[in-house]
C-alpha cells in the first residue's frame, strides 16, 4: 500500500526532482517506509515526465521499493494497492519466460504489462491505482481498479497532466489554481458526496473505476475495462446447484487472497454480520488469534461493542476496543478534512480514523467488510425500492407532492427512515430517487438551499444499469458505481491511509460480484430478511444474536451531539461572518434547519453534517494558499445560539 503522484508538463523541468519532493511530502501519512522518483523525457524531447512514490510495506519486504524500472523493456512503475492473484499471475508469467528478481507483487504487475500491454488490468484481482512510463513507445499509463478501491486524481491542462493519490499531492506540484467548483457544491448537498468524475477543486477529477488512461504526444484518451455486471443484459454462463455452498467457496478464498502478508495483520469488527463473516473466516485460515479492533460510544444504545465483544469470544481473537466522543469528532474532523482533500462525507469516518490509528499500533494491514451491503443488498433502501413502480402506479404524483410528503415531514424524527422512503418513493426521476434514498436534500429543496446554483445534470454512469435487470439490480449498479466508489471506499481509504494502516475489502471482489450477477434477487432478499444467502451461510457459524439484529450500520450520535455539545460548534462555523455558508446559501434556511434540529422536531443531522464539512473544507483549501499540514478551524462566534 502506497501513494504517487507525478506528472508530464511541457519542455524541460529543472527542478522536476524536486516538485516530485514536494508531491511526494504531503503524502507521506500513504508510505511511511520509504519514498522513490523516476524522470524522463519523450523522444522527442517535448516533454519531461516524473514518477514519485511513497511506500508502506506490506509484500517483499527488503525488495519491493519503487519506482520499479523493467530494464529491457524500458517500462518503469509506481504502484499504489495490492495484486491478490498475483502469485498465479507470476506462475503463467514465468511459464511465459518472464524473469524476476523480486517476490512482490509490484514486478507481477510490471511484468505483466510488458506481456500484455494494457489490457493486462483486466488480468488484475485486487485494488490498485498505478502510473506506468513506457519509455520506448513514450507513453504513460494510468490505472484504477475495477470498483475503485485506490484513488486516482489528475489535473489537465495544454502544458501539463499532473496526478495523484491524492489532491494535495497535485497542489503541492505548482501552478494550479485554488478553485472552488459551484456545480460540484451543487451535487454534494444532494449526494453528501461528489459523483465522479468531478471534485470540489475546478479543474481536478477523478480517474473513474475500472478504467486507463493512455497519454503520448498525440493525446490523452480514457478507456474503460470494466464495469459492474449488473450493468450489462443478464446473462447466466453456468448452472449453479448450490448458490450458497458457492457464495460460501468465492467468499472464503476472497478472504484467504487478502491475508497474504509480510507484516501483522488484523481486523476490523463491527459485530455486525458483514465483518463478523470476515472474521470467522479468517480464523479458519490463521494458525494464531486474530487481531480484532472494534469502536463503541459512550451512548450505550449507539453503540455495538456487546455485540462485537461476541463474535470476538466465538473465534477468540485478540480484542481492543475504543470508545469515543464528540469531544474527539471536533478535535479531530479539521484535521480529516485536511486528509480527506474535501468534506468528511460520513460523521463515521472519524471513529474509522480513531479505529485505525489503534490498530496501527500492533499492525499494518486489516480486513473490513465494506461492500457488503452494495453487492448483498444490505439497507433498508433495497427492500423499499423493489416497491417503487407500485407506488407511482398507484399515488399520482401531486398526491405525493402535496399531501404525502408534508405529511411525513411533519412526523417527529424518530420516524427517519419512514420521512426519507415517502421523500423517495416518489421521485420519478431514477437520478434523484437515487440519490435521496442517502442524501441531504431534493432538487427542489437544493434549490432553495442554493438560491444563486450552479449545477450539471445528472446522466452519467451510475444511472445506465441495463433496462433488463430488475429495480433492485439497477440500485445495486448505482451503488457500485458511485455510493462505493466516490464515498464509502473513498473515505476507507482515507481515513487508514491517514493513520498509515492498509485496509482490504474481501466483499469487494469482482469474481465474488459476479457470481452474485448471476443470481436472481431472491437470494439477496427473501421476504423482509436482507443479505439472505450471507445470512444462510453464517447460520451454523455466527451468534443468534448477530443473525438476527436488525441493520443499523455505524451509527453516530452526531444528531444529539448537534443538540448538545457541538451547538456551538456548529453556529459558530456556519453562521461565522465570511462564511462559505454565508456567501452561497439562504440563511433563513440554514436558522430554519438548525432551530429545527435544535429544538427537536426533525432530525437534520444529514444536511448539517455536510454543511459544516464544507465550511471546513473551505477554510482548510480554498479560502486560503494550500498549507503542507492540517489547517485546524478557528471558530468566529457571530451569531445566536437560539
Amino acid at each position: 500500500m502506497c501513494g504517487i503522484a507525478g506528472f508530464v508538463i511541457e519542455g524541460e523541468v529543472p527542478d522536476g526532482a524536486a516538485r516530485l519532493a514536494a508531491m511526494a511530502g504531503t503524502i507521506r501519512h500513504r508510505g511511511p517506509d520509504g519514498t522513490g522518483h523516476h524522470l524522463a523525457r519523450t523522444s522527442s524531447e517535448r516533454h519531461s515526465i516524473g514518477l514519485a512514490h511513497r511506500r508502506l510495506a506490506i509484500i517483499d519486504l527488503a525488495t519491493g521499493d519503487q519506482p520499479m524500472t523493467h530494464q529491457e523493456a524500458g517500462v518503469t512503475l509506481v504502484y499504489n494497492g495490492e495484486i491478490y492473484n498475483f502469485p498465479a499471475l507470476r506462475a503463467e508469467l514465468e511459464a511465459a519466460g518472464h524473469l524476476f528478481r523480486t517476490a512482490s507483487d509490484t514486478e507481477v504487475l510490471l511484468n505483466a504489462y510488458v506481456a500484455w500491454g494494457p489490457e493486462c488490468v483486466r488480468r488484475l484481482r485486487g485494488m490498485f491505482a498505478f502510473a506506468l512510463w513506457d519509455d520506448k513507445r513514450n507513453r504513460l499509463m494510468l490505472a484504477r481498479d475495477q470498483f475503485g478501491k485506490k484513488p486516482l486524481y489528475i489535473y489537465r491542462d495544454r502544458q501539463k497532466l499532473v496526478f495523484g493519490s491524492e489532491i494535495k499531492a497535485l497542489l503541492a506540484f505548482g501552478n494550479i489554481g485554488v478553485q472552488l467548483d459551484h456545480a460540484s457544491v451543487s451535487e454534494y448537498l444532494v449526494f453528501r458526496y461528489v459523483p465522479a468524475p468531478h471534485t470540489l477543486f475546478a479543474g481536478i477529477e477523478k480517474l473513474a473505476p475500472g478504467s486507463y488512461a493512455l497519454w503520448n504526444e498525440g493525446g490523452f484518451d480514457v478507456r474503460s475495462y470494466y464495469s459492474p455486471p449488473y450493468g450489462d443484459v443478464p446473462t447466466r454462463t453456468r448452472d449453479i446447484a448450490d448458490p450458497v455452498a458457492e457464495f460460501g467457496r468465492v467468499l472464503d478464498e476472497s478472504v484467504r487472497l487478502r491475508m497474504v502478508s509480510d507484516v501483522p495483520y488484523g481486523a476490523f469488527l463491527s459485530g455486525g454480520i458483514d465483518s463478523s463473516a470476515i472474521v470467522a473466516s479468517m480464523s479458519r485460515h490463521s494458525g494464531q488469534p486474530v487481531k480484532t479492533f472494534s469502536i463503541g460510544f459512550k451512548e450505550a444504545r449507539y453503540s455495538e461493542l456487546p455485540y462485537a465483544r461476541l463474535v470476538a469470544r466465538r473465534f477468540g481473537t485478540q480484542h481492543t476496543e475504543i470508545v469515543v466522543s464528540a469531544d474527539d469528532l471536533m478535535e479531530h474532523l479539521p484535521k480529516l478534512v485536511w486528509h480527506s482533500d474535501g468534506p468528511v462525507s460520513e460523521v463515521s469516518n472519524i471513529p474509522i480514523y480513531l479505529m485505525s490509528r489503534e490498530a496501527a499500533k500492533s499492525v499494518k494491514m486489516v480486513l473490513s467488510g465494506e461492500g457488503a451491503d452494495e453487492l448483498l443488498a444490505g439497507y433498508p433502501k433495497h427492500s423499499a425500492e423493489r416497491f417503487v413502480g407500485l407506488y407511482q402506479s398507484l399515488v399520482p404524483s401531486a398526491v405525493h407532492d402535496r399531501i404525502l410528503v408534508p405529511l411525513a415531514g411533519a412526523l417527529p424524527y424518530r420516524f427517519r427512515r419512514a420521512k426519507i422512503a415517502v421523500a423517495a418513493m416518489g421521485l420519478r426521476d431514477p437520478a434523484e430517487r437515487m440519490a435521496r434514498w442517502f442524501g441531504a436534500l431534493t432538487y427542489a429543496e437544493r434549490d432553495r438551499m442554493l438560491p444563486q446554483r450552479t449545477h450539471r445534470s445528472l446522466d452519467g454512469r451510475p444511472f445506465r444499469a441495463s433496462e433488463k435487470r430488475s429495480p433492485l439490480e439497477r440500485m445495486l449498479y448505482f451503488d457500485q458505481t458511485s455510493w462505493l466508489a466516490d464515498n464509502l471506499l473513498e473515505r476507507g481509504d482515507r481515513m487508514t491511509m491517514a493513520a498509515s494502516i492498509e485496509a482490504r475489502m474481501p466483499f469487494m471482489d469482482v469474481t465474488l460480484a459476479e457470481l452474485m450477477a448471476q443470481l436472481p434477487d431472491c437470494w439477496r432478499i427473501r421476504g423482509t430478511t436482507r443479505k439472505y444467502i450471507l445470512r444462510r451461510l453464517m447460520a451454523d457459524t455466527l451468534p443468534r444474536e448477530i443473525l438476527k439484529r436488525p441493520k443499523v450500520g455505524f451509527r453516530v450520535p452526531v444528531n444529539e451531539w448537534f443538540r448538545g455539545p457541538m451547538r456551538s460548534y456548529v453556529r459558530d462555523h456556519l453562521c461565522a461572518a465570511g462564511s462559505l455558508a454565508r456567501a452561497i446559501c439562504d440563511m433563513g434556511e440554514i436558522e430554519r434547519v438548525l432551530g429545527e434540529h435544535e429544538s427537536g422536531r426533525q432530525n437534520h443531522e444529514k444536511l448539517i453534517w455536510p454543511l459544516l464539512n464544507l465550511e471546513l473544507f473551505h477554510r482548510t483549501f480554498t479560502a486560503q494558499a494550500v498549507s503542507p499540514a492540517p489547517v485546524e478551524a478557528v471558530p468566529a462566534k457571530v451569531c445566536s445560539t437560539n
